[in-house]
């Protein structure tokens, strides 16, 4: 039986509603947008005590398990992740139980195939004002953009981890989809890092967009249907010292 993430509904506010009219057109044309910090952060914030617990939303990725399924071999990702749902032009999420993930080998190359089990998410943190904040907003935006479908949504915890002069790849699979309708995707911390920038590609492989996520809050939101994305891999600035990659992955299917 699926639990209610919150408590209380967490509607935008009135003043607020302006401002998601042209991140979703901008969605609906170009097929992908990107939030800086100083534009997600007031969105983020309208939602009933959003972002009260940002530092231990934050602080919770330096607790994420080993990405035990890389058929790389590669040590350099860590991750947790969790299954929820959301009804109809819903802005509100609801915890689903816990579940494997899995994407064929179609979208995932590399890694896809087999149900992947990772260790989920911490309650404490998914059902947090700040997870909250973020799973309300996708929702908010996607279902302006597509109002009539349920969703299945999955938050992952990303870190990509550069250390002893080796690479961290966010996307070792390379420019891909990942077989849903849309993606979320929000910077938490960067750290020590050259590179680690978000490419975006049509279905053609033609170029989109290039940009870098570098401010904690900086978001990009991408059509999966109609665009390729991939990340590419960072390094270390300062040899001396490991870096990494924080981010959140919300993705958004039809159920």
């Amino acid at each position: 039986m699926s639990s209610a993430l919150a408590a209380h509904p967490s509607p935008l506010a009135a003043s607020l509603e302006p401002l998601l009219e042209p991140i979703c057109r901008r969605l609906a044309l170009q097929d992908f947008c990107l939030l800086p910090a100083e534009q997600s952060r007031p969105l983020l914030q309208a939602f009933p005590g959003a972002l009260a617990d940002w530092p231990a939303f934050q602080d919770s990725w330096n607790h994420l398990q080993q990405d035990k399924f890389m058929a790389d071999g590669g040590r350099y990702r860590k991750r947790l992740h969790a299954t929820l749902s959301a009804e109809p032009a819903s802005r509100q999420a609801r915890a689903e139980a816990h579940r494997p993930h899995y994407q064929s080998k179609v979208y995932n190359p590399l890694n896809g195939g087999v149900p992947r089990h990772f260790e989920p998410i911490r309650n404490d943190i998914l059902l947090g004002p700040s997870m909250q904040a973020a799973l309300s907003l996708g929702c908010a935006v996607f279902g302006k953009v597509s109002p009539y479908t349920p969703w299945h949504i999955e938050a992952h915890q990303f870190r990509i981890e550069a250390r002893d002069c080796r690479p961290g790849w966010p996307t070792p699979e390379g420019v891909h989809r990942d077989g849903v309708q849309f993606l979320m995707m929000m910077m938490i911390r960067r750290h020590n890092l050259v590179n680690g920038a978000t490419e975006l590609f049509d279905l053609g492989k033609q170029p989109l967009a290039s940009f870098t996520l570098t401010e904690p809050m900086d978001i990009s939101l991408v059509n999966d249907e109609r665009v390729l994305h991939g990340v590419t891999p960072v390094s270390q600035l300062d040899p001396s010292r490991e870096g990494c990659r924080d981010v959140l992955l919300i993705s958004f299917r039809r159920r």
